[in-house]
């Protein structure tokens, strides 16, 4: 993957496919292969079977909604793994998102599990999470 862009990369990964599916549909798979020195925090299909049916098409039958959500999953910046304990970041949604825990257990915005990090692309690192993130009101 290290080699790959994001997007590319991440669609090699079928535990991501919804995720890349979504990216695809809004249109961001070029932004994630293009732009440098991006954190995205992936959601698996799993994190996406959490979400209600009706949650889930009202994410991906509104354009304007998608793009909010899916950018919401990327940070303005590479994330190394020392940033994570009290990290405050960023995102290209415009909102912040907040990385906590120690050793190897992470949480985003203090519920959401990082179940597997610092996956270098060419040009963002990934870390896989096991809930889809909702950008703030």
């Amino acid at each position: 993957m290290a080699t790959q862009p994001a997007a590319t990369a991440l669609a090699e990964n079928t535990h991501l496919s919804t995720f890349v599916a979504l990216v695809k549909k809004a249109g961001l798979a070029d932004k994630l292969n293009t732009t440098k020195d991006i954190s995205i925090f992936a959601p698996t299909n799993d994190a996406f079977a959490k979400l209600s049916k009706a949650q889930l098409d009202g994410i991906r039958n509104n354009e304007a909604q998608l793009r909010k959500v899916l950018n919401y999953h990327v940070t303005e910046k590479k994330i190394a793994p020392d940033q994570l304990p009290n990290g405050v970041f960023k995102t290209l949604e415009g909102g912040t998102l907040t990385t906590s825990g120690s050793d190897q257990s992470f949480k985003v915005n203090g519920t959401t599990n990082i179940v597997c990090g610092d996956v270098r692309t060419k040009n963002a690192t990934v870390y896989v999470i096991d809930t889809v993130l909702m950008p703030p009101s």
